[in-house]
């Protein structure tokens, strides 16, 4: 798959990583293609570290991640464990649990 960030991505992607400074590149020298799965495996330094991260975005930025993640082009599914249940959660405290039933059942997550 190939994706290149586009200006809300990178906006979104700084937002939870802001210690990168910017930098939206892999250590094997290529571009990350995803937001979520960078920040859950390599940037996160714990299960509630990720949730903090994301519970600073804007409903807005959390709507823009799960209509990516629902057409996939954002990987949910390879998260860690807990990344994905907060993802789940966050969702449904702040968007609604309708939208965090069809993240589950995108997901197959019963």
């Amino acid at each position: 798959m190939s994706r290149k960030f586009n200006e809300t991505d990178i906006k979104i992607f700084n937002k939870l990583a802001p210690e990168l400074n910017g930098n939206i590149i892999s250590n094997m020298g290529h571009q990350y293609l995803f937001i979520l799965r960078p920040i859950s495996h390599k940037i996160a330094e714990s299960a509630e570290d990720f949730r903090r991260r994301i519970d600073i975005l804007t409903d807005d930025e959390l709507e823009y991640l799960l209509g990516l993640a629902l057409i996939g082009k954002e990987d949910i599914r390879s998260l860690e464990e807990d990344d994905i249940d907060s993802f789940i959660d966050v969702i449904a405290e702040r968007l609604s649990i309708d939208k965090s039933r069809e993240l589950k059942l995108y997901l197959g997550i019963v």
